[in-house]
């Protein structure tokens, strides 16, 4: 038969209420403590990325100011042709290889009517005729804030098909005007006269680089 061997019954424990209460007592210092140090350490973080300079992720560019429109614009004397001086590549301009002109007209009804026309490589020239219209800002009345469409009328309630011109900057007599997007893709700068002196180009990209939009890759017209 199989040998069964009798173990001792188990000691008898005896609760020492002071012992338990001083153990209780040692865990509550550790966690205040702990946590003291660990509050202590996020605090040193964030006050080192206080001093820093905020920004994205490193290797993105920092966010740049949203840009200003000239106001007020007077619509009555901006009207007119304008000639196109140079311009950030764009698709739609992709086959103007010569002069590019862009008229606006007072309408009746408020509106503005552009035709834009450019020279082709064979000689030929493409004209595109569209509508302006004024997007009002709110404590800068006449501000040049304009969205142009191309699309067929009956597709105007589509926000997408208008597309955005600002303004940028604009000379007293209405002569030379800086006309780009907000999302700073797309640039032209426009004078009255056929061709625009170096110095006065120079000047509206110099300008224009100051707000952020990359003029090393702009394409001058005509030139």
């Amino acid at each position: 038969m199989p040998f069964r061997t009798r173990r001792a019954p188990p000691p008898t424990v005896v609760f020492d209420d002071r012992v338990h209460s001083a153990s209780i007592g040692t865990l509550a210092t550790a966690f205040c403590v702990g946590g003291a140090l660990t509050l202590l350490a996020l605090s040193s973080t964030r006050a080192a990325r206080a001093q820093t300079v905020a920004g994205p992720a490193d290797g993105a560019p920092l966010m740049r100011a949203p840009l200003q429109v000239v106001a007020p614009v007077d619509l009555k004397r901006y009207a007119g042709v304008w000639h196109e001086q140079a311009r950030l590549p764009n698709r739609f301009q992709k086959q103007c290889t010569g002069p590019v002109t862009a008229e606006y007209t007072l309408l009746d009804n408020g509106g503005v009517e552009v035709r834009n026309r450019c020279i082709l490589a064979d000689g030929s020239f493409d004209e595109s005729v569209g509508s302006a219209r004024v997007v009002p800002v709110a404590g800068q009345p006449g501000a040049g804030r304009l969205e142009v469409r191309f699309a067929p009328e009956w597709l105007s309630w589509l926000p997408l098909v208008w597309g955005d011109y600002w303004i940028l900057k604009l000379d007293r007599d209405y002569q030379v005007a800086l006309v780009g997007t907000p999302n700073r893709q797309y640039l032209w700068v426009l004078s009255r006269a056929p061709r625009l002196d170096e110095a006065a180009l120079q000047a509206e990209l110099d300008y224009a680089r100051t707000l952020g939009f990359d003029v090393d890759k702009v394409e001058l017209t005509g030139r």
